[in-house]
């Protein structure tokens, strides 16, 4: 689980991050990144998008927590009031977690500031 003040959970800021933000995306995962204007010490946050495309409620589940598991890992490296999307593609019910890993760190590495 990820911490409560690094959990995305507002619809506008999925809005934005989608809209206004930065994208890569991979065969498994998409990223969008968006970081707000000002200067603000606020922590990133990050949200996950899994749709039914994915697979059944269990695969979804599983898509999610691989997912976040990875995410934590890497939160050191987001930028401050950085908000990140992270929205996974029916090839991400099938791959493994070392591909999961090497796409979002791929496309993180191609968003980043």
């Amino acid at each position: 689980m990820l911490p409560r003040e690094n959990r995305l959970t507002s619809g506008d800021d999925f809005r934005n991050a989608s809209r206004k933000g930065r994208r890569a995306g991979s065969k498994t995962l998409v990223v969008h990144l968006w970081v707000a204007d000002g200067p603000t010490t606020d922590p990133a946050r990050v949200g996950f998008v899994v749709s039914k495309a994915v697979g059944n409620a269990v695969t979804r589940n599983r898509v999610r927590r691989r997912l976040r598991h990875l995410v934590r890992e890497l939160l050191a490296q987001l930028p401050d009031s950085g908000v990140l999307v992270v929205r996974a593609l029916p090839a991400a019910a099938d791959a493994s977690g070392d591909r999961l890993a090497d796409d979002l760190t791929h496309c993180l590495a191609r968003v980043a500031p």
